[in-house]
């Protein structure tokens, strides 16, 4: 699975497997762009698998300032902490294009898992890895060293999405500047400034727009399938 090139977010070969097989459990809705799937604070029932389409995952600080968490493009799944845990949505998740998605109802999930033991193995393999991918955002937003907040983006992209390249790892996922800056919490200056350091200092190429990590570079592994 490469994914689409504007996503941030793939989710586990087996996982998806599994989920194409349960879609007639689950009810499909559209959205236009621009429409809420779930708003942040609300109590939810469901989680959501995306068919087709782009969907923003982001949480709005009290002070008022939006941070990106993910693109999640198809074959991928939101929702699901606050569904299962019956809390409000600590995030929001909106359409940035026409999208479709599967609703599954949390409420079906224990006769879901009795009947398909594997999903159950497989959707708590994915919960436990978006938890590992938060701590260590976390752990690089703390930092005040913009360099390391972009490079746990772009290795973890890499990760995902990402193939050989003669000078490392190519990330194909297309980024602007100002979504770099969104998702690690930087203004858009701080991006290009520390982007240019990069590329001077031989940790950061570009190909064709892409990004490319060098090898001597590569941060922390975070195994995604």
């Amino acid at each position: 699975m490469t994914g689409r090139p504007e996503a941030t977010w793939r989710m586990p070969d087996q996982l998806a497997s599994n989920i194409s097989k349960l879609r007639h459990l689950a009810r499909e809705r559209t959205f236009r762009a621009g429409e809420h799937i779930y708003g942040q604070g609300e109590l939810s029932s469901s989680f959501y698998v995306v068919v087709a389409g782009l969907v923003q995952i982001s949480i709005v600080r009290i002070d008022g300032v939006e941070i990106v968490l993910e693109k999640m493009g198809p074959d991928t799944i939101c929702g699901e902490a606050a569904a299962f845990a019956e809390f409000p949505n600590f995030s929001s998740a909106v359409a940035i294009e026409p999208t479709t998605v599967l609703e599954f109802a949390a409420g079906r999930l224990p006769d879901l898992f009795r009947e398909h033991p594997d999903f159950a193995l497989a959707l708590l393999r994915l919960t436990s890895l978006k938890q590992r991918v938060l701590a260590l955002r976390l752990e690089h937003m703390v930092s005040n060293n913009p360099e390391e907040r972009v490079l746990e983006l772009l290795t973890r992209l890499g990760q995902m999405f990402g193939t050989s390249h003669a000078k490392g790892n190519m990330v194909r996922t297309r980024l602007t500047h100002e979504m770099i800056a969104a998702m690690t919490g930087v203004s858009r200056v701080t991006v290009t400034r520390t982007l240019k350091r990069m590329r001077q200092s031989g940790s950061l190429h570009l190909d064709d727009g892409f990004f490319v990590i060098s090898p001597a570079y590569d941060a922390e592994h975070i195994e995604v399938g």
